[in-house]
């Protein structure tokens, strides 16, 4: 599980969010990320003779985050967004990232092309729609 752009500070709820706060800089980290690793992956697979396949999820949203435990600290997230983001990877598909429907706007405001999907069903959530980024550099909206 990755999390970029962990603020370590309190917001007053019911503040509006500024601007700068909605520029979603890290869902576009997350996106480039993801193409990286699927890149890294097929130049392996080419001089490995090997076949290994990634299946991405990717969601975005508020997050708890900290460390924990005395004897072995180690540092976690927790949330409904970190939820998600996992059920978004376990109910993929292998050489495909899957976004929530809301990621999918964030993303698509972004010049990212995406693929409808449909609804799939999330354990503890119900059916969401998803969507897939287009990773082919051919597909029109790459």
């Amino acid at each position: 599980m990755l999390c970029p752009d962990v603020v370590n500070e309190q917001r007053d709820l019911w503040r509006p969010l500024q601007k700068y706060e909605m520029s979603y800089t890290h869902v576009r980290a997350m996106v480039e990320f993801a193409f990286s690793l699927m890149a890294k992956l097929e130049l392996i697979n080419t001089h490995s003779f090997n076949s290994f396949k990634l299946r991405i999820g990717i969601n975005h949203g508020p997050v708890i985050a900290g460390v924990i435990g005395a004897h072995k600290p180690q540092y976690d997230i927790w949330g409904n967004s970190v939820n998600v983001a996992s059920r978004m990877d376990s109910t993929g598909v292998l050489d495909k990232i899957q976004v929530t429907e809301e990621t999918a706007e964030v993303v698509r405001s972004m010049g990212y092309g995406v693929t409808l999907r449909g609804v799939v069903n999330v354990k503890g959530k119900g059916e969401l729609t998803t969507y897939f980024l287009n990773t082919d550099p051919s597909s029109p909206q790459f």
